[in-house]
């Protein structure tokens, strides 16, 4: 093979002949003939390097390749913008069959914003990318290696600017268009995914095809094997789970493997991801998906993700859990209906920054009064399935929100609470204790020490003009 291409290199009269043939024609249309075609000199450096690196291309990457056809025929006829284009357009066809091979769901749901996603489903739908997308896609995923990806995108960067697909003045030299068609030639027509990429795709289709409900010795083998993926790689896996749980075409048992293997993947995935299929999530809505809206939601429960959703979903979630939280401590069994509550509050408050600022107020008063207790004498007067909750709740929030909660304190309710019995009053100190526990300030440090030395044996110490004078920095009192 290599004596053919030889011998073909070494027909350059033949070609020199044709390439006169085509500029005299030009010529006598009245049409430019400078700068069309390149030089002598060049033409003659590609034919004496050509053969060597299409001969070191495997047979199966050559027989179907086109385009690398096309740009052999424009080198030696010395249209070199000609054949920088041909190459990247088979650089983007061998980058779209190696995003089938790893699996056309998972990569569009990487290059496609959630709401143009229901548009992307075929091998045919991947010419809708632009090449940017599709190379930045293909890096993400470990289907091409980071420098791999910095030389394609110089690449692309100059077939745009000095190619044939637009116009320009700019010419392109011999050693440059070599070095060029080598790079897609080891790194794309020669290259391979990485040991990662692959594995993620066999992960998810061992999943999607597993056929029955996974048990723990399934867990204990995939667990290991996830927490050493990349972030990049977890989010792929979570955006896929996310994606087939909320489809319709999704049966319960896959859905209740995703349920089961979401809470180990979510700790994992970058914030930018959750924050991007809280936005998802909050489309259904807006669109009136229905039904994708609900198993989302659902999703969104069991991962503890919910401190990612949209700011108009948390704010309306957070305050009608808010009042229904309320509601359960006034009535019957109080003790029974306020955990379950508490803990899904929980699943939007990981940090204080999650509790939105239109909300604050009237999360901040109920968590009070639920933590103070009603004062009965079993439990301390305070649900032993909320109290957990309740603690970690204020441990959170108490170097952003401890004025809220001194406060509240301060209020014709928390202080009948604190008047009616010894055990809402050990209950507010241990309150104060979660607070003091993460809070910074020294002031405010300073105001939740006086209240725990006093509110045992003064239940109005709140309001005494040494408290005042104390919280005046950061409490505006009336």
């Amino acid at each position: 093979m290599n004596n053919e291409l030889q011998k073909l290199s070494d027909q350059t009269p033949l070609i020199e002949r044709q390439v006169q043939g085509i500029t005299t024609f030009l010529a006598q249309w009245g049409l430019p003939t400078e700068g069309i075609i390149a030089p002598l000199d060049q033409r003659q450096i590609m034919g004496r390097n050509l053969p060597d690196l299409i001969e070191n291309l495997p047979v199966e990457a050559k027989k179907d390749a086109r385009y690398l056809s096309k740009f052999v025929v424009g080198a030696g006829f010395g249209l070199f913008d000609y054949s920088l284009n041909s190459i990247w357009n088979e650089v983007v066809l061998a980058l779209h069959k190696i995003a089938i091979a790893y699996g056309l769901d998972i990569f569009f749901d990487k290059a496609v914003g959630a709401p143009q996603r229901s548009q992307y489903k075929e091998e045919g739908d991947l010419a809708m990318l632009k090449d940017k997308v599709l190379l930045d896609t293909c890096r993400k995923l470990e289907l091409i290696s980071d420098s791999a990806y910095k030389k394609l995108a110089h690449i692309l960067d100059m077939r745009n600017n000095i190619g044939i697909s637009h116009p320009t003045e700019v010419t392109i030299n011999a050693y440059e268009l070599l070095g060029w068609v080598q790079t897609c030639i080891h790194e794309v027509l020669m290259g391979q995914p990485s040991k990662d990429a692959i594995q993620v795709k066999v992960f998810i289709e061992n999943l999607k095809g597993y056929g029955q409900a996974i048990d723990q010795d399934w867990v204990n083998l995939a667990k290991p094997k996830i927490e050493a993926l990349p972030t990049r790689h977890c989010d792929s896996i979570i955006r896929t789970f996310f994606a087939l749980y909320v489809s319709a075409d999704t049966d319960a048992t896959l859905q209740k493997n995703i349920s089961i293997l979401g809470p180990i993947v979510w700790p994992l995935t970058t914030g930018e991801e959750k924050d991007r299929l809280g936005i998802t999530l909050s489309g259904y809505k807006n669109n009136l998906h229905k039904d994708k809206h609900i198993k989302g939601t659902e999703f969104f429960d069991f991962v503890k993700g919910n401190n990612h959703l949209s700011i108009n979903d948390r704010v309306i979630n957070l305050d009608t859990l808010a009042n229904r939280l309320k509601g359960a401590h006034y009535s019957y069994d109080n003790y029974f209906h306020e955990g379950p509550i508490m803990e899904e509050i929980m699943t939007y408050v990981s940090t204080a920054d999650d509790i939105p600022p239109q909300v604050a107020l009237n999360l901040v008063r109920t968590v009070v009064l639920c933590r103070i207790g009603r004062g009965f004498s079993f439990e301390g007067g305070v649900s032993p399935k909320a109290k957990p909750y309740y603690d970690m709740f204020f441990k959170i929030i108490g170097p952003k929100y401890t004025p809220h909660v001194l406060a509240e304190l301060s209020h014709i309710e928390p202080l009948r609470k604190l008047g009616i019995s010894s055990h809402t009053r050990t209950a507010c100190i241990e309150l104060l204790n979660c607070l003091h526990a993460t809070v910074i300030d020294s002031r405010q440090k300073e105001a939740i020490e006086y209240l725990q030395a006093n509110t045992g044996k003064n239940p109005e110490a709140v309001l005494s003009k040494e408290f005042k004078l104390i919280t005046a920095p950061f409490i505006k009192w009336n």
